[in-house]
């Protein structure tokens, strides 16, 4: 038998061609792996490729894979957790530096052929990778266990030496490829996956029915469930399939420990990985550590709440409320749908009419779930009024001609008797130029050999998986050319017909793309287009280096870039609502993500006159790579927990209900002696992340936390619940929603004033002495008043007087009750206290009504006299007090530098 180097082959990097070997076959003798025993065995070696001696005069031979690229740990992994990972720079990141979630360009995917390399082959993290040396690949160790007679633990290399190896070629694709159309049709709880989302390997290891045939399972077990070893905050990942599937031979699913030849690659499973050939690959576990054997499925949380279509009509904020519905099997995923795409004409690709051709050919890919074929692609320019049928390749049947007993990278290549199908094909056809410019677009079909075609329409779902419509590319006949124009683009990327036309006002969800139907009301899940909002200087024209940006990182000047365009913080240090410090924190920093997830559209639109360049694209990658730097490893040893410019994590350890809807949630810091380093008066942010779509949440709260608490961290929240009036709140409703053990991100301090102590307070910087304070607030808005009341009342030498009126609605809504009448009763003299009820019952027996201009002229009347001293009012509560409190002290006659607003 004769073998070429793939990569040398010229046929190689087309999908529809099958290769003929040209290399003597006594060559393959340096690439034999033996798997044999530890170390020294070669098995690192890699790839190597076996084949069997028989071979029929002029039989075809099956593809290998493509070279192979040599990369290097890319620069913006450096300062993250995957920074022992090798990568290659083409792939497209979805998810921001870290966790590593990514697809290759389209184009370079398709080009590379039926099999993927490790370079291009998609990647689904949920956290970090696991860190495993090439020294302790052969000593990895797992079990299997559960409902078994004979629970097992042993190592990779038992597994290699023990049991017959087998290699399948087989396609893997995310649950959530092409999930960025549904997202533009309506936010999903996922982020943006392209049409890249699947890629085909040859995969070497071990049939799951034979590991679980040595085990035995006991009667009444019926799942097999798989657990990782990459620690999350839920838990480490985990999911499960049915008994009967893992055991069958038809389902191939595999416990495997080599990928194309070679060692799993760390994003692929390093060393050892479930794969599922037919099903979504959230269910091929990486890094596998357990198999266990149950009668019921899964109960880890990545089961329950990933990977499932939940019914259309549930919205991602009534999701957060519906633990059953999450659990219910009947929405889980396993086998694939029917799925194709357009990889040619790339997007944007241009045809000109100038030049000779008579055709064009479309080309693409297409699959199936659950081992089923594709058994015919169709192609429309009518929008579906005729169809055209369209040529497919399989290239998987070239592996079904292999000789009996062919051996491919130390595994049995036997799929020969097989008739279900584990790899993705091909389509193309050729269509006429003349066609292509009468049309307005072309569209494309596939079906499954159950008769299962992909729908004209989106089935929309909250997490946004299994998105298989069909496949619109747009034709622009304009200026001589054609220009192709696919429906989105990966992650944050620009461009698609689809946001096109939803900017242009649009209704992308009326059946017809977008276009106007007589008649057509707005479909119920088509949202109108955000008001753009222009927070650019159009005149300006500077660019700006990183060293130039960090030369104002400090207090003099703070500069600080958003999407990449660079402004100047020092017009607004002493307006900003958030202090200066909020600003001096950001200088120098990359802080699109806060800015644009807690301000207002108000805020948005001032920041023009504040823009002064744009970052260079060198400058902006680097800012990246700071920006992606986690808390230092030895963050342990940090004797105070908040940073102003890096985000840290602590860990929930505790909620305590104190009304119907009002929780102490209590988080661990980093070590039992730390401090949180909050001044009093000040707050910090929390940010959360959905776990599936990484779309940050962020908000400001003040903890209840003494100032001299070390090792936990208590934040006093408000829940607001959806009601049939209209949505809560998405931060408190996420907070309610956490697990034990989840973490939460926090930086600060920020906040323009700090309490200094006996009377001494600081606004902005600029300290500044009362003998009074008017404190107002409601609800949760005690947190920040509660801080300072604390200091004056316990420093018995501070003769700051306070007077604490506190409005809330109902007795219950009262927070923190005992501590303030506690402090009120000791000294009388420095603290007066006053509730008032907007909706008291009969029992209540104190002031009745809400904070108005009345309580206020009576209770504290107007700004004191000179030779009284000084006084402030301080006020935390909801937006609509707020305001009425600001017009009820200027009434007063209340100047504006004496009201603090938290």
């Amino acid at each position: 038998m004769e073998v070429i180097s793939p990569a040398a082959h010229p046929l190689n990097g087309s999908p529809a061609a099958f290769y003929f070997p040209s290399r003597p076959a006594a060559s393959l003798k340096a690439l034999l792996d033996s798997n044999s025993s530890a170390n020294g065995d070669g098995y690192l070696a890699g790839p190597a490729c076996a084949v069997g001696e028989s071979r029929t005069e002029g039989s075809r031979l099956y593809r290998l894979p493509p070279t192979a690229r040599q990369n290097k740990v890319l620069p913006q992994d450096l300062k993250t957790p995957d920074s022992h990972v090798e990568r290659d720079p083409r792939l497209i990141r979805l998810t921001g530096v870290h966790p590593f979630n990514v697809e290759a360009p389209l184009s370079d995917l398709y080009d590379e052929g039926f099999l993927t390399t490790k370079d291009l082959h998609y990647v689904r993290n949920h956290g970090p990778v696991p860190l495993v040396r090439d020294d302790q690949v052969l000593d990895w160790e797992f079990s299997v266990e559960g409902m078994v007679e004979r629970p097992v633990k042993m190592t990779l290399r038992q597994l290699i030496r023990d049991y017959e190896q087998v290699t399948y070629p087989i396609t893997l694709v995310c649950a959530g490829n092409r999930r960025k159309e549904q997202n533009v049709v309506r936010k999903t709880n996922g982020f943006s996956w392209g049409a890249a989302g699947v890629s085909t390997s040859l995969w070497t290891g071990v049939t799951l029915g034979d590991l679980l045939a040595r085990v035995v399972p006991r009667r009444g077990a019926r799942y097999v469930c798989f657990e990782g070893a990459d620690k999350l905050p839920n838990g480490y990942y985990g999911t499960s399939v049915k008994l009967n599937w893992a055991v069958d031979p038809n389902r191939g699913i595999m416990v495997a420990h080599k990928m194309n030849g070679e060692v799993l690659h760390p994003d692929h499973g390093k060393p050892l990985r479930i794969v599922i050939p037919g099903q979504i690959g959230g269910r091929s576990v990486k890094w596998l550590k357990r198999i266990v054997v149950t009668s019921a499925p899964s109960d880890n949380w990545y089961h329950i709440y990933d990977n499932r279509v939940l019914p259309t009509m549930i919205s991602p904020e009534a999701s957060a409320h519906l633990p059953d519905t999450w659990k219910d099997e009947r929405y889980a995923i396993y086998d694939l749908n029917t799925n194709s795409a357009t990889c040619y004409p790339a997007h944007d690709e241009r045809i000109s009419l100038a030049d000779s051709l008579e055709t064009y050919a479309f080309r693409g890919y297409a699959y199936a779930g659950g081992g089923k074929r594709v058994t015919r692609v169709e192609v429309t320019l009518d929008q579906g009024r005729t169809w055209t049928l369209a040529n497919i390749t399989y290239p998987e049947d070239e592996y079904r001609l292999a000789p009996e007993n062919e051996v491919l990278f130390g595994g049995r290549l036997d799929i020969a008797w097989r008739e279900a199908c584990f790899c993705w094909c091909f389509w193309d056809l050729e269509i006429p130029i003349t066609q292509l410019r009468e049309a307005r677009d072309v569209m494309i079909r596939a079906m499954d050999d159950s008769m299962m075609v992909q729908p004209r329409d989106m089935y929309w779902s909250v997490l946004g998986m299994m998105n298989n419509p069909w496949y619109r590319v747009v034709i622009h006949n304009t200026a001589g050319s054609l220009r192709f124009e696919h429906p989105t683009q990966p992650a944050m990327m620009p461009g698609g017909w689809m946001e096109r036309v939803k900017r242009e006002g649009g209704n992308i969800t009326n059946g017809f793309w977008g276009e106007k139907v007589p008649g057509e009301e707005a479909a119920t899940i088509h949202e109108p287009p955000a008001k753009e909002i222009c927070m650019l200087n159009e005149k300006v024209t500077r660019q700006i280096s990183l060293e130039e940006l960090r030369s104002h990182d400090g207090e003099e000047s703070p500069w600080f870039v958003l999407n990449g365009q660079v402004y100047d913080g020092t017009g607004f240090l002493g307006e900003h609502p958030g202090g200066a410090a909020s600003i001096f924190g950001a200088a120098g920093q990359d802080v699109t993500e806060e800015f644009m997830t807690i301000h207002s559209e108000n805020a948005k639109g001032m920041m023009s006159k504040h823009h002064i360049g744009t970052l260079d694209k060198q400058s902006l990658a680097l800012l990246a790579l700071a920006g992606s730097e986690p808390v230092p490893a030895n963050s342990e040893l940090r004797p105070v927990f908040l940073q102003s410019k890096v985000w840290t994590k602590a860990t929930l350890s505790a909620k305590k209900k104190i009304s119907s809807d009002t929780k102490i949630f209590t988080f661990t810091l980093d070590h039992d002696s730390q401090t949180i380093g909050l001044p009093v008066g000040q707050h910090l942010m929390m940010r959360l992340r959905d776990p599936a779509s990484q779309e940050a949440i962020i908000r400001a709260y003040t903890p209840i936390s003494e100032t001299t608490d070390v090792g936990k961290l208590h934040v006093l929240v408000k829940i607001y619940f959806d009601t049939p009036a209209g949505k809560g709140g998405r931060m408190t409703q996420a907070l309610d929603g956490l697990a034990m053990g989840q973490s939460v991100e926090f930086k600060g301090p920020i906040g323009k004033f700090e309490y200094l102590g006996r009377g001494l307070c600081a606004i902005n910087g600029r300290e500044r002495r009362v003998r009074r304070f008017v404190m107002v607030c409601a609800g949760s808005g005690i947190t920040p008043i509660l801080q300072v009341l604390r200091a004056v009342m316990k420093d018995d030498a501070d003769r700051t007087t306070c007077i604490v009126l506190d409005g809330n609605r109902v007795e219950e809504d009262i927070l923190c009750r005992d501590e303030l009448e506690a402090m009120a009763a000791r000294r009388p003299d420095k603290c007066r206290l006053l509730y008032t009820l907007s909706k008291p019952d009969a029992s209540w027996r104190g002031l009745k009504g809400r904070v108005d201009h009345a309580l206020f002229e009576r209770e504290v009347g107007g700004p004191p006299r000179s030779d009284e001293g000084g006084a402030m009012v301080l006020v935390c509560g909801p937006d609509s007090m707020v305001k009425a409190v600001n017009q009820i002290f200027a009434s007063l006659g209340w100047r504006d530098e004496d009201l603090v607003f938290f």
